[in-house]
């Protein structure tokens, strides 16, 4: 199936264009999503996360604690490499499956794999086309920061360790500008959809 990958740094707006692109009847599998599925409680990496970092990564109730397992990773990049070396192809797995899955279960011709790390964790290699959400830096950070929760030097480090925006636009065979309003993007959204239809038919 024709699959165009989604991707953008933290507060690019990712999820506001998967959502528009799911209202045209898309599938968009979530690498993020299947990330999360790969370290549900009973599952081996959460084991070994375990083993790893230690058993105050787990919290009372058996599931992972993200907040305290990304502050250690972003602040130790040896840990990140470690992290990535033990999910990422257990990710791949997960959207491959659920990829697979789209033609009996959406009536869209092609789908979106959503994934803030798709060049840089190599999922590109599983997609016929990159999109990539762009905004100015300090408009990531802003949103990032009120989204979240989080400290400003946080999102920081999260960008610094995601690739330049220049470099993953360069990757890019479109580009959505999320500088402006949500309806601007349903727009240019609307427009890659009918885009994509064209591409898919061809495919």
């Amino acid at each position: 199936m024709f699959t165009v990958g989604l991707t953008g740094g933290i507060g690019s707006g990712k999820s506001a264009a998967s959502a528009r692109f799911r209202s045209h009847g898309v599938n968009v599998v979530d690498a993020d999503q299947a990330a999360r599925l790969v370290v549900e409680p009973g599952r081996p990496a959460l084991a070994a996360i375990a083993e790893h970092f230690g058993a105050e990564m787990v919290l009372a109730d058996g599931s992972l604690d993200r907040a305290a397992l990304r502050k250690r990773v972003f602040d130790e990049p040896a840990e990140r490499r470690w992290l990535e070396q033990l999910t990422h192809p257990l990710i791949r797995e997960e959207i491959v499956s659920a990829l697979a899955a789209s033609p009996q279960t959406h009536p869209a011709p092609y789908a979106i794999l959503e994934s803030p790390l798709l060049i840089e964790s190599g999922q590109s290699a599983m997609v016929q086309r990159i999109c990539v959400i762009d905004l100015p830096e300090l408009t990531q950070l802003e949103r990032a920061s009120s989204r979240d929760g989080n400290s400003p030097e946080q999102i920081r480090k999260i960008m610094a360790a995601q690739l330049p925006r220049t470099q993953r636009c360069a990757k890019a065979d479109d580009i959505l500008d999320n500088s402006g309003s949500l309806d601007s993007l349903y727009a240019q959204v609307d427009a890659l959809h009918t885009r994509y239809l064209q591409l898919a038919s061809e495919f």
